[in-house]
C-alpha cells in the first residue's frame, strides 16, 4: 500500500538529482513561470550572505509539495517557481564552470581547485543529464547527447513559453541558448526575453564577475549547503489540499492560483475540457493585462460582484452592507459552489474576458479606465447582460458616460470612494445594473436623481475651477471634441501639454508676457485645467516649452505645432486670435472647461 505522505529534508541538489525515468511536471493549474530578476537577486543574496557569513548550518530555502501519484511523474504541487529557478541556476553554473575549465592555467598549486571545479561541473551534469560517469563523458565529448533527456514537463495552461528552460537546458553554451529561446515580438533589448532567459542572464553575468576560486565555493555551497524540505504525497487531492494552506518562501499564491487548483481539483472526468477552458481564460487575461485593462483576479472579482448583486446579498433591510470578502475566501469558502462547476464557472469567466476584449479600444472606455479602478466593477455588471456580439459602442458609451459623471465628482469632491455617496450608492444601484429587466432609462434616472440630490452643482463646478490634477483633462477633451461633432480618441501614451509652459530656460519671461505678477501666483494658474489639454508625446516633446506663439503657428511646415495634432483643443487654439496665452486666457478656458463639465456631471 503507497504511503500517503512522506516529508524529507534534502539538499536542492538530492530534490533535483532524479532516476533515470523519472522528471518533473509542472501541473495544468499552475501559474507560468513569473519570477523575475527581484526574486532571482533575492535568491542570489541569501546564497553570497550565507557564503560570506561563513555559516556551518546548511541554509533552508523552504517546502516542496510533490505529487507522486503517477508513476515516473514528480507534479510539483508547490514550489515550481523555485525548482524552475534552481534548474536555470545549475544551468548557468553549468556554463560558467565549462568556460573557466576551458581555459584554466594549470601549475602545481591550481590542481586541487581544478579538481573541485570538475567535480561541482560533473555533479551539475549528472543532476541535469541523468548522466553517470560513462554518459558524462559522452556529453562532453559530443554535445548532442545533452539533447533529448526529459528533466522538466511544462503543462500549465496558463504558461506561455513552456519549452524555454528546456532549449536553455540542452544548450550547449550561453550564445546557444540566447538563439534558441522565444523571442517576444515588438520587444526590445532584455524585454523582449522570457523571465527564463532573463533570469538565467543575470545568474551566468553575475557568476562571469567570479574568480575562479569564488566560483567554486559558490557551487559547493549551493550544492552541498542549500536544502529544502521535499513533502512527496501519493494523492492528488490532498497534495492540492497542502498546496493551498502552506506557506512556503516562493513568491506568494495569488487568489487565481487557489482558485485554479481547487477547480482543477473539482474537474476529474472534465479535466481535458477544464485545461481548456482555463489556458482561454489565462491567455485571454495575460494579453488584458499587459495592455493595463484587467488580469485573472481582477475577472475573479468582478464575476464575484457580478454574483453577489445577482443573489442580492448584501442588501438586508433595505440598507446596503458594502463589506466584501476576500477573491479567495469567497470562492472557496463563503460561495464554495461555484467551484463544483469548474465549467461553467469558466466560461462566465472567459465572458467577462471576451467584454473587456471587445471594448478595450472603445473611446469612452479608454477615457473610463482613467479614473477610479472601482468603474470597471459596476460597468463589467451591466454589459454582462449582453451577448458579446452585441456590443456597440453607442450601448456601452451609455453606460460609461453615467459612470464618467460620477466618477468625475469624485476627483473634485473632499471625499474617498467608500463614503456613502459613491460606494453606498454603486453597491445599491448594481443590482440594477446586472438585472436586465431595468432597463438603461432607469439606471440613468438613479444616477441623475443621485447626483443632483446629493451635490450642487455651482459646488462642483467650483471644485473643477481649483482642480489641479490631470483626469479632468481627458474628460475636457472628450466633451469638446463631442461638441463638434467629431471622433474622439487617444493614445494610451498621450501627454498632458501645459499651453503655458510649467518650466524651462525661458519661463521667467514667459510669465511675465502672461501678466502673471510673482511665481506664487504663477503655481496657481499654471496647473488649472484651462492651461492644460492633450497633446502626442512627439509634439510635447517638441515644443513644450516654447512661447505660445511659436506653439500656435501654422505657416511653418517644417516644425512641429498644434496644427500637426489630432487633437481638437490644440487644434483649436491654432486659430486663436492672440499671439501671447496670459493669466486672462487661462482663466477664461478654466471656466469654459469647468461649465463644460459641470453640465455633463449635471446632464443640463
Amino acid at each position: 500500500m503507497a504511503k500517503k505522505i512522506e516529508p524529507a529534508l534534502k539538499l536542492i541538489s538530492k530534490y533535483l538529482e532524479l532516476k533515470d525515468d523519472e522528471y518533473f511536471v509542472i501541473p495544468e493549474y499552475q501559474r507560468g513561470y513569473s519570477w523575475d530578476i527581484n526574486q532571482c537577486d533575492k535568491l542570489w543574496q541569501d546564497i553570497e550572505d550565507f557564503i560570506q557569513n561563513d555559516a556551518t548550518d546548511p541554509y533552508f530555502f523552504g517546502t516542496i509539495i510533490v505529487d507522486c501519484s503517477e508513476e515516473n511523474k514528480l507534479s510539483i504541487i508547490d514550489g515550481q517557481q523555485r525548482t524552475t529557478t534552481f534548474l536555470i541556476l545549475l544551468k548557468a553554473l553549468l556554463i560558467r564552470l565549462t568556460e573557466v575549465l576551458e581555459e584554466f592555467n594549470r601549475d602545481e598549486t591550481s590542481e586541487a581547485l581544478e579538481e573541485g571545479l570538475k567535480e561541482n561541473r560533473n555533479k551539475i551534469i549528472r543532476i541535469l543529464y541523468k548522466a553517470e560517469v560513462e554518459e558524462r563523458i559522452g556529453i562532453l565529448a559530443d554535445w548532442n547527447k545533452a539533447k533529448g533527456i526529459k528533466i522538466l514537463e511544462n503543462n500549465s495552461i496558463n504558461e506561455l513559453y513552456e519549452n524555454q528552460v528546456e532549449k536553455i537546458i540542452e544548450a550547449e553554451n550561453f550564445d546557444e541558448a540566447e538563439k534558441s529561446v522565444h523571442k517576444i515580438p515588438r520587444k526590445h533589448k532584455d524585454n523582449k526575453y522570457t523571465n527564463h532567459f532573463r533570469n538565467f542572464k543575470f545568474f551566468y553575468n553575475n557568476l562571469k564577475l567570479k574568480s575562479e576560486s569564488q566560483l567554486n565555493k559558490f557551487c559547493r555551497i549551493f550544492l552541498e549547503k542549500c536544502e529544502i524540505i521535499e513533502i512527496r504525497s501519493w494523492y492528488t487531492e490532498q497534495a492540492i489540499t497542502m498546496f493551498n494552506s502552506l506557506n512556503s518562501t516562493g513568491m506568494p499564491l495569488s487568489d487565481a492560483d487557489i482558485i485554479s487548483a481547487q477547480l482543477y481539483s473539482n474537474s476529474k472526468d472534465q479535466r481535458e475540457e477544464f485545461n481548456e477552458l482555463w489556458e482561454t481564460l489565462s491567455k485571454l487575461a495575460n494579453d488584458l493585462n499587459s495592455q493595463g485593462i484587467v488580469n485573472i483576479d481582477g475577472i475573479l472579482q468582478q464575476f464575484m460582484y457580478i454574483n453577489r448583486a445577482e443573489n442580492k446579498v448584501y442588501i438586508k433591510d433595505n440598507s446596503v452592507d458594502v463589506t466584501t470578502p476576500g477573491l479567495r475566501r469567497y470562492y472557496t469558502d463563503i460561495n464554495k459552489d461555484l467551484l463544483s462547476n469548474p465549467l461553467d464557472l469558466s466560461k462566465r469567466l472567459i465572458k467577462i474576458a471576451h467584454i473587456w476584449e471587445k471594448i478595450k479600444d472603445f473611446p469612452s472606455i479608454k477615457l473610463l479606465l482613467k479614473f477610479n479602478e472601482n468603474t470597471k466593477l459596476f460597468l463589467i455588471g451591466y454589459l454582462n447582460r449582453y451577448h458579446v456580439d452585441d456590443l456597440t459602442e453607442k450601448k456601452v458609451e451609455e453606460i460609461s458616460n453615467y459612470l464618467i459623471r460620477l466618477f468625475a465628482i469624485l476627483e473634485v469632491v473632499d471625499a474617498g470612494y467608500s463614503s456613502k455617496n459613491f460606494k453606498t450608492f454603486l453597491f445599491r444601484v448594481n443590482i440594477k445594473l446586472v438585472d436586465n429587466i431595468y432597463g438603461i432609462d432607469s439606471i440613468k434616472n438613479e444616477f441623475d436623481k443621485h447626483i443632483k440630490e446629493t451635490w450642487e452643482k455651482e459646488d462642483i463646478k467650483e471644485g473643477i475651477m481649483e482642480y489641479e490634477k490631470n483626469i479632468l483633462v481627458f474628460l475636457n477633451e472628450y466633451l469638446y471634441t463631442k461638441s463638434k461633432d467629431k471622433d474622439f480618441n487617444f493614445a494610451r501614451n498621450v501627454n498632458i501639454e501645459h499651453i503655458m509652459p510649467a518650466s524651462g530656460r525661458n519661463i521667467d519671461l514667459i510669465r511675465k508676457d502672461a501678466g502673471i505678477a510673482d511665481k506664487e501666483e504663477f503655481k496657481s494658474l499654471v496647473n488649472k485645467l484651462g492651461n492644460k489639454m492633450l497633446l502626442e508625446e512627439k509634439i510635447n516633446k517638441s515644443i513644450s516649452n516654447e512661447w505660445f506663439k511659436s506653439k500656435k503657428q501654422t505657416s511653418i511646415n517644417d516644425k512641429s505645432g498644434y496644427k500637426d495634432s489630432r487633437y481638437q483643443i490644440a487644434l483649436s487654439l491654432t486659430n486663436y486670435p492672440k499671439d501671447t496665452w496670459t493669466k486672462e486666457d487661462i482663466e477664461d478656458a478654466t471656466l469654459k472647461a469647468a461649465e463644460r463639465i459641470s453640465n455633463f456631471i449635471f446632464n443640463d
